[in-house]
């Protein structure tokens, strides 16, 4: 017996489905049709059933009806528990991104001005050379300069809390891998739940977009890692052993996800194991 929105069709009778808008629409997210069960909608099936008079009114409540669920489900997606971490994570990149670029700007406008300043500063990193820029200069110059500086402190706290977030969305995620690492694999991700249902093998290289374009393209050597090469545990193992680390490192990371996303809490008994699952294949192999 063919299911629609606004009723039930069975031979030549239909049983008109009655309800308000909120329960046409669970009804509408609720059908389920096998293509070969399936046939083609004909509004005039709904004036048989009594539910409208004319095609102009059916299409009036069927659209009322999807924007009803629309709505329904963008409140549901914005409700989650990480969503304001995703874009907390976004714009802390963005951050990143502009930081870097007006810093690189300060340092090049100011060496017009003072061409020995490259030299002697060359070795000085990023922000203490815009600090001392700032310092020397008060025109238009040393005010970009102490920009810079602000959105680099707001930089900074913004990564604090980031971190701090992410403790409670991913709390044996961060747990293993810290809580911006973190933030920035289930940002790769696109939410916890696309991060719960990731193999390990994808968890290994997200992040790694380019390196892995490159190696199906020219047949580069693949990438071994993505952002969990941000983690203490791979980036500081002997590169003979850096690949094993990172495999089991994902491993243990798509179960975490999997444990943040259905259970919410810490589960220190996994923790150790998989601590000490890591910590042995940074070692193995060693003399």
């Amino acid at each position: 017996m063919p299911a629609y929105w606004f009723g039930d069709v069975e031979g030549g009778s239909c049983t008109p489905f009655s309800g308000n808008v909120q329960e046409i629409a669970e009804r509408v997210s609720a059908l389920r049709i096998s293509l070969e069960d399936y046939e083609p909608l004909d509004w005039e099936l709904a004036v048989t059933c009594g539910i409208c008079q004319n095609r102009r009114e059916y299409l009036a409540k069927l659209r009322e009806a999807c924007f009803f669920a629309a709505e329904r489900d963008i409140r549901e997606q914005y409700a989650g528990k990480d969503t304001e971490l995703l874009h907390m994570v976004r714009t802390l990149d963005e951050m990143d991104t502009v930081i870097n670029l007006l810093s690189e700007r300060v340092v090049e406008w100011y060496q017009i001005r003072q061409p020995a300043f490259s030299r002697k500063y060359q070795r000085t990193p990023s922000n203490l050379m815009v600090r001392k820029i700032r310092e020397k200069n008060r025109g238009a110059i040393g005010n970009v300069a102490g920009q810079v500086e602000s959105l680099s402190a707001a930089r900074t706290d913004l990564a604090r809390e980031v971190s701090s977030r992410a403790n409670r969305v991913l709390p044996n995620t961060s747990a293993l891998i810290g809580g911006l690492v973190a933030a920035r694999l289930m940002a790769e991700a696109g939410g916890l739940l696309p991060l719960s249902r990731l193999p390990a093998s994808t968890i290994q290289v997200l992040g790694a977009k380019t390196a892995l374009f490159a190696h199906i393209r020219t047949h580069t050597p693949s990438p071994k890692h993505g952002v969990i090469f941000q983690h203490r545990r791979v980036h500081n193992a002997p590169r003979a052993v850096r690949g094993r680390v990172s495999r089991v490192l994902a491993g243990k990371l798509a179960i975490a996800a999997r444990l943040d996303h259905y259970r919410g809490v810490l589960v220190p008994e996994f923790l150790e194991r998989a601590k000490a699952k890591i910590d042995a294949a940074g070692t193995e192999g060693k003399t």
